[in-house]
């Protein structure tokens, strides 16, 4: 990667990567789109471009403009949101991937685009779900993760094109705000046990889902980028996770800090829906043999990470 295009760049995974990637190449060479403007770092720090993804023709101008190496498509619906308008859900996320997966065979660019856990279903095992296994997803979003996992193994079979991907988990961040994920508790839960020392789940106990804390998803990015393609058998769908914990566990490590803080449930039945329908724990090996996959951060030192930086970020 010398020159980086992303897309989805103001959003709750592109806003943190647009920043880590300027660090690593160069602001002038990381250029931010996105549907909209704002006045975050991501937006103002280096070359930004409104972009709206279904406008494929827009998008390989921008790539063209600055002679981009490298397409990372971030912009997608989150699961709830999308299940809540599945068709938008559809145009944006599959219309979008298309054009992004284009701009990359026009202009002969690397490309990422993340999938998820969401991709697999009820009919999934559950328990340490293997790298290769059966995709049956119940969601919208869950669909169009795995269209996605094919259509780019499609792109790097039928044009050559590097694309590469992560079936991330839950991304858990101090730095944005939750953005329609089912797994978006695992954030508001830190936010709401700081300002009211409570918190009402609409996940119920007991439910158990893979977790990940931001600068670990991060570096995970910038790794497989980076990785030799010679040794990648998966490429676009590596299973990846740093930890798999139920509402209650996550709620009994915040006591450790905040003594006071109590929790209880008020369950959605849309999300809780989702979250059934996806793995408990996800075995991470290939991502580990083919790439040197490795993380930091567990449930206990992500606490205490998440807890120090958003006291500061809410004084």
């Amino acid at each position: 990667m010398k020159r980086i295009l992303i897309t989805g760049a103001l959003g709750q995974i592109g806003s943190e990567l647009t920043v880590k990637l300027r660090e690593l190449y160069g602001a002038d060479n990381v250029v931010a789109t996105d549907i909209r403007k704002n006045e975050s770092e991501a937006a103002l720090a280096g070359p930004f471009e409104i972009v709206d993804v279904t406008d494929g023709a827009r998008m390989l101008d921008v790539a063209k403009k600055h002679k981009t190496d490298t397409v990372i498509h971030m912009a997608a619906l989150l699961s709830a949101t999308a299940e809540a308008n599945p068709v938008f859900a559809w145009n944006l996320n599959m219309g979008g991937l298309m054009n992004a997966l284009e701009t990359a065979r026009e202009t002969k660019s690397q490309f990422f685009t993340p999938s998820s856990i969401g991709a697999f279903g009820p009919t999934t095992p559950k328990v340490n779900t293997p790298q290769d296994t059966i995709h049956r997803p119940t969601t919208m979003y869950g669909v169009n993760k795995v269209v996605g996992e094919l259509l780019s193994d499609y792109y790097y079979h039928r044009y050559g094109v590097d694309t590469r991907g992560l079936r991330f988990p839950g991304l858990i961040s101090y730095v944005t705000a939750p953005g329609g994920g089912t797994t978006d508790y695992a954030v508001e839960i830190y936010y709401k046990a700081l300002k009211f020392g409570q918190y009402t789940s609409y996940i119920k106990e007991g439910t158990y889902m893979d977790m990940m804390y931001m600068p670990d998803a991060l570096n995970a990015i910038v790794d497989l980028m980076e990785a030799d393609s010679s040794q990648l058998i998966h490429r676009n769908s590596f299973n990846v996770t740093a930890m798999s914990f139920a509402p209650e566990e996550i709620a009994a490590e915040i006591k450790k800090h905040i003594p006071h803080f109590t929790m209880k449930y008020d369950v959605d039945p849309i999300r809780q829906g989702i979250a059934d329908s996806w793995p408990d724990s996800i075995d991470c090996t290939a991502a580990k043999e083919e790439w040197g996959f490795t993380t930091k951060y567990n449930l206990e030192t992500m606490t205490i990470d998440m807890l120090e930086k958003l006291r500061k970020k809410m004084i």
